[in-house]
C-alpha cells in the first residue's frame, strides 16, 4: 500500500508488518524513506532499533494527516491498541478517523 497525497497534508501515520507478522506504528513526513531507512536501505542506524533484524517489512497502512500533532496524536492511541485491534484497523473493522476523534 502506498502513501496517498490529500490537500493540505503533510504528515502520515503508517504501519509496517515486519517477518514475525508483529505490527509496528510510526509517523513521517515521507512513509517510502522512512520505509527504506527501517530496511537499512540508506545506511545502518537511521530505522528504529525496534525493527533491525525484522525484515522483510512491508507497508501494511498510510494514513495521511494535517499536522505533526495529530499524527503523533494518533499514533499514541494505536500504540496503545492490543495486535488485534490493529488488525481490525488493517481489516477495515475499525475505523482510524474514530480513533482520531478520541484524540481531541
Amino acid at each position: 500500500m502506498g502513501t496517498e497525497e490529500v490537500k493540505g497534508c503533510r504528515w502520515f501515520l503508517y504501519m509496517l508488518r515486519c517477518a514475525d507478522g508483529s505490527l509496528y506504528t510510526g509517523i513521517s513526513l515521507d512513509v517510502e524513506r522512512r520505509l527504506a531507512e527501517h530496511r537499512g536501505e540508506r545506511g545502518p542506524g537511521r530505522g528504529a532499533k525496534a525493527l533491525r533484524g525484522r525484515n522483510p517489512l512491508e507497508l501494511v497502512l498510510s494514513v495521511p494527516l494535517r499536522n505533526k500533532s495529530e499524527a503523533l496524536k494518533l499514533e499514541y492511541r494505536i500504540k496503545r491498541l492490543n495486535k488485534s485491534d490493529k488488525e481490525k484497523i488493517l481489516r477495515g473493522k475499525l475505523d482510524v478517523r474514530s480513533l482520531m476523534k478520541q484524540t481531541e
